[in-house]
């Protein structure tokens, strides 16, 4: 278990799901940055020395040129490139004492199934408002079908409340798209819309019964839940000082996929292995994703580290 090799390296990603203007709000102070779950995911793989095409939708304006610039500092290729006429969506978030974030959303989601990238695909990673709002969810849920045989599937519900009036329909996306992916990470907030009142680790095991291999539910500074197919273990939080926690469950993400990376764990043809993967490898990976996380809140924005970063964090 060592830091990602020449052949993590050689991944191919594919992240599917919105990009966002984040207007953040703290004080009196207003700024912008590129947000967005989906596109944090690219942008952490990214700098994690994974190679990543992200589709999306951008418009030309002023946002739009800012966020694919934004991701072209990392290489991320974007596809398609920003369309004229459109606005680039956004998102508010009004950052309290705590550093916490409330959002509030401007978002337009439409997809064409013929932008997507042809060639090979690793991984495909989706989630957050990108696989619930229509038109384009329909889009990401045919893309996630067509690319099961061949690509591991990753999936972060992220959930938006303000894009989900009926309680009974999201539940019911969320537990299809559980059963059509390979790994899920989603956070105690996300379990607790879901699944009022119900335990984080009955859901984290209700969930990998339905199919993926590895679930992981984190639980702020409580740390996270992992379910597998030798069990369940239980990986602590770091403690950190914390800037705000805006991109934090998306360096997660960014960090649990570069680790599956690391492992040889990715592409269909991984499955097997990667549902008897030991324990100790399990806590190799979810640890190296908490760390990611935890140097994205240490900062402000959603700045994940870079590879020579956790290298160095992790020593």
């Amino acid at each position: 278990m060592n830091s990602l090799d020449v052949d993590a390296r050689a991944a191919r990603a594919l992240v599917v799901g919105e990009a966002l203007m984040d207007v953040v709000r703290s004080g009196d102070s207003i700024t912008e940055h590129p947000g967005g779950s989906p596109m944090n995911v690219s942008f952490g793989l990214a700098r994690l020395d994974i190679s990543v095409t992200f589709l999306t939708r951008l418009g030309s304006d002023v946002r739009g040129r800012a966020i694919e610039a934004h991701l072209g500092s990392e290489s991320v290729r974007v596809v398609p490139p920003p369309t004229a006429n459109i606005a680039t969506s956004s998102a508010t978030a009004t950052i309290d004492a705590s550093g916490s974030a409330r959002y509030e959303f401007d978002v337009d989601w439409q997809l064409d199934a013929s932008d997507a990238p042809t060639g090979r695909v690793d991984v495909l990673h989706f989630g957050s408002i990108g696989a619930f709002l229509e038109p384009g969810a329909a889009t990401v849920a045919a893309l996630v079908a067509s690319l099961s045989s061949t690509a591991t599937i990753t999936y972060d519900p992220n959930i938006r409340p303000q894009f989900l009036p009926d309680h009974a329909a999201a539940l019911a996306a969320v537990e299809s798209h559980v059963a059509h992916s390979d790994v899920v990470k989603a956070s105690d907030e996300d379990v607790a819309w879901l699944y009022p009142g119900r335990e984080a680790t009955k859901v984290a095991a209700d969930w990998h019964a339905a199919g993926p291999s590895l679930v992981v539910i984190t639980t702020g500074s409580s740390g996270s839940i992992v379910e597998f197919g030798r069990g369940r273990i239980l990986v602590p939080a770091r403690t950190v000082e914390v800037a705000d926690t805006i991109g934090a469950g998306d360096s997660f993400m960014a960090g649990l996929i570069a680790g599956l990376a690391s492992e040889q764990l990715l592409g269909a043809d991984s499955r097997e292995s990667l549902d008897s993967v030991s324990p100790e490898i399990v806590r190799f990976i979810i640890e190296r994703a908490t760390l990611c996380a935890a140097i994205t809140v240490g900062r402000p924005g959603a700045q994940p580290p870079t590879l020579a970063e956790l290298d160095a964090a992790s020593r």
